[in-house]
């Protein structure tokens, strides 16, 4: 297979979700930091791997590939991790559980967001702790509603953890972080406790990443 390398940050939500899978897919790789703090996401080594300049990009198979969610669908359908169902209309309902953290609440709170509104604020007294809070706990009540119907699997859509989980976790991590009222989200709650325990889960997070 050659050389696997995951240009990722250590607190960085799609960075994790990608650990996650390469963690479930079973693929070792090679971790190379990009320091989103010391800004060497803009740099032009960087900007040559991404043009965007976000993280993470992975290395595999030959292909560099970008954007956490297409990263993940190429480690599914290359390596069958089974991250969704196979019945068009829950594989549907887990893919829009799956959007709604990565594609509305995740972009809003990306760091780079926070810091320019907070700029923009002027620095005003809770900033960013107070956007990221007003962001993320709508989006886990709807998560948390949109699970109706999977009451009965310990991950979110099935017995194991798929796409839904990959991209709840880390926002569950940012929710602490940034102290989000986490009331009234028990099954998110009972699927965060799930995932916690399983191995995959355990060695990406970001403690386990963090710098030394």
């Amino acid at each position: 297979m050659g050389d696997v390398a995951l240009y990722d940050y250590w607190r960085s939500s799609a960075s994790y979700r990608v650990r996650i899978a390469l963690n479930l897919a079973g693929i070792a790789y090679r971790a190379v930091t990009v320091d989103l703090r010391a800004g060497e996401h803009s740099s032009d080594a960087h900007l040559e791997r991404n043009p965007q300049g976000f993280v993470p990009v992975l290395e595999i198979d030959g292909f560099r590939l970008t954007q956490s969610l297409a990263i993940i669908d190429y480690l599914d359908h290359t390596r069958g991790v089974g991250l969704l169902p196979s019945d068009p209309v829950e594989r549907a309902r887990a893919t829009a559980l799956a959007h709604s953290i990565a594609v509305d609440v995740h972009p809003v709170c990306n760091l780079s967001v926070a810091q320019h509104a907070t700029s923009l604020s002027g620095g005003a007294e809770g900033m960013p702790g107070d956007w990221m809070r007003h962001f993320i706990r709508p989006g886990l009540l709807a998560f948390e509603a949109l699970l109706r119907g999977f009451e009965q699997t310990p991950f979110c859509t099935g017995i194991r953890p798929g796409l839904a989980d990959l991209c709840l976790i880390p926002q569950m991590y940012n929710a602490r972080r940034w102290d989000v009222d986490l009331t009234n989200l028990p099954r998110i709650l009972q699927i965060e406790a799930n995932c916690a325990d399983h191995p995959a889960f355990i060695a990406a997070h970001p403690d386990a990443h963090a710098p030394t």
